[in-house]
């Protein structure tokens, strides 16, 4: 914006005058970030109505007002690292994948002080990298960053990073941090750090030497740390003594640690993932003729990491058909639990796991996985999701490979416990069900006498039109459902609701997003799937072509009679629920009909019927 369009705001509205400046940087070219809608780009500014025009990144050609923007909205400078990545694509992308650390020193250049929290970088990342890779990519950098002179890393999680006056070196710095504090939790973690900088820096030796007797009297002699931080504390000042060279037989020992735990399988779930392999190699060493079947019993009651640490260590030391045995009784016994299932399914076409997992692969599985879902879905308190439920809705080709060798009768069982899950949302349950239809159709009449819905209020519907309304509804309730509850929040910042026009649009958005999403749950919970090849040919149904001609006019017009939201009058396809095709569906050929349309009667008579998928 000019500096005449701005003035002309400030004297319609006087409490502008102290945000002149923000106004002043809404410049056509530069980039900004939203609260609500992200990353853009300031097109224009259209004088006639006040609007700013952004091109946000789902939001292009978007329209604002300036006065809402200026505290919904920052602009960013041209040298920003988000400005760059958009004008300097290629250096970015270099800096990104070679040179970490100078990224993070721009972004906090940028902010405030040059000071930033965890957050405030993370902020910027999501933007440049998207929210996935942002993740993997910010834990990988943290290293190169502490290695970074010029970069001040947090003393505790809630301090933030800054650009140093002078550059310091960070193994000095993390050193005299040790010294400096009580808290055990703060010494391990500093201790850690200096031991993953020790292969590249041959000075930290040094330091690992001044404090690893202070580290080693300090864990033996505080009661800061429970059972699982002394056994993580022990490991990682053993990890010091090997670097150094020294005896690692110092109490506590782990080995001694380990046999106080009530639950093992608890420990394991809760360690570091480094340690979990230390810990399977200790139960191995210390249980030379049982540690089998006791890593076998940890791998049953893991979760998270552990599941895949403890399979690959016992796939890479036992007797592969123990362990195949003991996974094919423990799916017979029924008591397989989620994590397990989820490593199963996910490794089920592994040419490495292929000799202890193919054989699981069945009906039997199918109902395991089943039970899992409904037991975690009762133990699970409000709308969180069930992972393995979310796994089995989203895997394509799951039920197909579960139901190969099912016959009929297994897998009408499947779909009744199915229906009975409470585990999940009754359109991902229909969605299922309908992959167990495709394979047996017989399966059909279960859904048509279980009460869930009723024969007569069934909508039958291609796949296509089936597809594109859950589309839609998945678009409303994950993105335009959200980004109106965000809009509403903003706007109701901005002052006096009465007078607040971008407060009342995003109500009455809300009232049109929420009655259409009520609309949509009802005709989705009715719909029924079909590809309109069981229409019969003797009289009209859904599917059928029909060739009409018309009472008076004597005019020949072909319909075809398709589903429920398939009607398209330029390829004369009417869906079987208007006026003419519910007058005409039972009807042989030879039949006369009657409809009134707009207030008019019309007569058609029915010459001959055919299938559409015939055509």
């Amino acid at each position: 914006m000019n500096e005449e369009a701005v003035q002309a705001l400030i004297e319609n509205n006087p409490k502008l005058k102290r945000d002149k400046e923000k106004l002043l940087a809404l410049k056509p070219g530069f980039f900004c970030i939203h609260r609500s809608w992200g990353f853009g780009k300031i097109q224009s500014y259209e004088e006639a109505d006040n609007r700013i025009i952004i091109d946000f990144e789902d939001k292009p050609g978007h329209s604002m007002d300036p006065a809402f923007c200026v505290n919904t909205m920052e602009v960013l400078p041209q040298d920003h690292i988000l400005s760059r990545s958009k004008t300097e694509e290629e250096e970015i992308k270099t800096m990104v994948s070679k040179k970490p650390a100078d990224l993070i020193f721009e972004i906090l250049e940028k902010l405030p002080k040059q000071t930033g929290s965890t957050q405030e970088i993370e902020r910027v990342l999501k933007i440049l990298l998207g929210e996935v890779k942002a993740k993997k990519w910010w834990t990988a950098a943290k290293k190169h960053v502490a290695q970074d002179s010029r970069i001040g890393m947090p003393v505790r999680r809630t301090d933030p990073y800054f650009i140093r006056e002078e550059p310091v070196n960070r193994e000095d710095e993390v050193f005299d941090a040790y010294f400096k504090t009580n808290a055990a939790g703060r010494k391990l973690r500093l201790v850690e750090e200096l031991i993953s900088v020790c292969e590249t820096n041959d000075a930290v030796k040094v330091h690992l030497s001044e404090l690893i007797e202070d580290f080693s009297k300090f864990i033996a002699e505080t009661h800061q740390l429970d059972l699982l931080e002394r056994l993580h504390a022990a490991w990682v000042r053993d990890d010091v003594l090997t670097i150094l060279d020294r005896e690692t037989n110092v109490a506590p020992i782990p080995d001694e640690l380990v046999a106080q735990a009530p639950a093992l399988d608890e420990l394991a779930n809760e360690l570091p993932g480094p340690y979990q392999t230390k810990l399977l190699e200790l139960v191995e060493r210390t249980h030379p003729e049982a540690w089998t079947k006791i890593i076998l019993d940890l791998f049953k009651n893991s979760r998270g990491k552990f599941t895949t640490e403890s399979i690959n260590y016992l796939y890479s030391r036992s007797p592969v058909d123990e362990i195949k045995k003991t996974l094919e009784r423990w799916l017979v016994e029924q008591n397989l639990k989620s994590p397990v299932l989820i490593w199963i399914i996910k490794n089920r076409n592994s040419r490495k796991f292929s000799k202890i997992i193919h054989d699981l692969i069945n009906p039997r599985l199918f109902l395991a996985v089943l039970y899992a879902i409904d037991y975690e879905a009762l133990q699970t308190a409000g709308t969180r999701r069930v992972p393995l439920a979310d796994l089995l809705s989203d895997d394509q080709e799951l039920i197909g490979d579960l139901m190969a060798e099912a016959d009929p009768e297994t897998a009408r069982d499947l779909a009744n416990s199915l229906l009975m899950n409470q585990g999940f949302e009754d359109l991902t349950k229909k969605s299922i069900l309908a992959r167990v239809i495709k394979i047996f159709p017989a399966v059909q009449s279960l859904v048509d006498t279980s009460g869930e819905t009723k024969e007569g209020d069934n909508l039958f519907v291609s796949q296509a039109s089936f597809d594109g309304r859950k589309n839609e509804y998945d678009e409303l309730v994950k993105k335009k459902i959200p980004e109106n509850k965000k809009a509403i929040a903003e706007a109701r910042e901005h002052g006096d609701l009465k007078e607040n026009s971008e407060y009342k649009m995003a109500r009455q958005d809300q009232a049109t997003l929420m009655a259409r999403k009520g609309h949509l749950e009802k005709d989705l919970a009715l719909a029924q799937i079909t590809d309109f090849t069981e229409a019969p040919t003797e009289v009209v149904g859904i599917g059928s072509t029909v060739d009409l001609e018309h009472g008076s006019t004597g005019e020949a017009t072909t319909y075809h009679l398709l589903g429920a939201w398939d009607s398209d009058p330029d390829e004369n396809i009417l869906s079987y629920k208007t006026p003419l095709a519910q007058k005409l569906l039972g009807e042989e050929a030879g039949a006369v009909v009657e409809v009134e349309v707009a207030g008019n009667s019309q007569t058609w008579k029915l010459k001959s019927i055919s299938r559409y998928v015939d055509r």
